[in-house]
């Protein structure tokens, strides 16, 4: 049997990449119009300077590390010969990225911040790595934690209900004294659900990424095994850490954590991810179940109460193994 070599993205059926990335915009959709629903123009502005910024950069460096027509003779023939396969992909890719990683942050980051953070996620998380289907880690991901390790005190004072990752607020309240189950008293399971509560711009309405999701999952633009395998897992380690901690409240407590934080946002528009995540069918379902079991490691015992980005990078660095070809056959 003979290898086949091709580059990322690993879609296994009839599809162009064009296409799953149109459809990835169109479900960030309901999560875009609710967060500028519920946070006003400021949503929108950030998510415009995302996108700019990552697809700029991208177009910039594509010119930087491509190779010349050797043919060329004047500057203008070579400036025109580096992007002669420049293509639509180019502009929807990190489009994409632009919609998640500004959908990470609160709605009040100053703008230079989420400049530094597109473009650091655009550069160092993907175009240094040789561009489109080279890069390792997830390019949102990379600009989000960035901003917060580099610009902490930013993340202070009116930001102080925004943790490091997801802008879990909620979650944040139990580890700053608001035990549970009477957190539920400021933060219901109804509100959670919807999205009247404080957070991260893309991540506070559960029920704007379950609709986004579900038109991945009947597009094929996503693969629901990654999904799937990572919600089953997170929902059995949380039953299990809820029958542990709260034996009168199990379900409640799932739910809190379901609901809370990044969890969903990450499951249906980051762990999916055609370039970062496993080729093979096993590798995925693996993979999500990874993501998944770091997050409730973090939430439960690590330092900070949301833990999906951190996750999904550490996750992503065990890409190549986890698709080790022994599964493929």
């Amino acid at each position: 049997m003979q290898a086949v070599r091709q580059t990322s993205p690993y879609v296994r059926k009839d599809v162009t990449t064009n296409r799953m990335m149109t459809d990835v915009l169109i479900a960030l959709i309901p999560v875009v119009v609710f967060a500028v629903f519920r946070f006003g123009t400021d949503a929108l502005v950030r998510v415009i300077v995302s996108v700019v910024v990552m697809v700029a950069l991208e177009a910039l460096a594509f010119g930087m590390i491509a190779a010349p027509d050797k043919k060329a003779e004047t500057f203008k023939d070579k400036l025109v010969s580096k992007y002669k396969t420049f293509s639509i992909n180019n502009i929807t890719i990190p489009a994409v990225s632009g919609v998640i990683f500004a959908m990470l942050v609160p709605s009040q980051l100053p703008l230079y911040a989420v400049v530094v953070g597109a473009a650091f996620g655009i550069i160092v998380g993907k175009m240094l790595f040789g561009g489109t289907g080279s890069n390792i880690f997830n390019v949102a991901a990379v600009g989000r934690i960035f901003i917060a390790l580099a610009l902490t005190s930013m993340f202070t004072g009116a930001y102080t209900d925004v943790d490091l990752v997801a802008g879990g607020t909620a979650l944040t309240s139990i580890r700053t004294g608001l035990a549970f189950p009477e957190v539920l008293n400021s933060y219901a399971l109804r509100d959670l659900f919807f999205g009247f509560i404080p957070g991260a711009m893309g991540e506070v309405s559960f029920l704007a990424i379950l609709i986004g999701g579900l038109y991945l999952v009947i597009r094929k633009s996503a693969d629901y095994r990654v999904m799937l395998s990572a919600v089953v897992t997170f929902l059995v380690l949380m039953t299990v850490a809820a029958l542990a901690l709260h034996p009168d409240n199990v379900w409640t407590f799932v739910l809190y954590q379901l609901f809370s934080g990044g969890l969903l946002f990450g499951v249906v528009y980051m762990i999916p991810d055609p370039v970062t995540s496993p080729i093979t069918r096993p590798g995925r379902i693996v993979f999500g179940m990874m993501v998944a079991a770091i997050t409730v490691l973090i939430r439960l015992f690590g330092a900070y109460p949301e833990g999906v980005a951190f996750a999904l990078l550490f996750s992503n660095m065990f890409v190549p193994l986890i698709d080790f070809p022994k599964w493929a056959t």
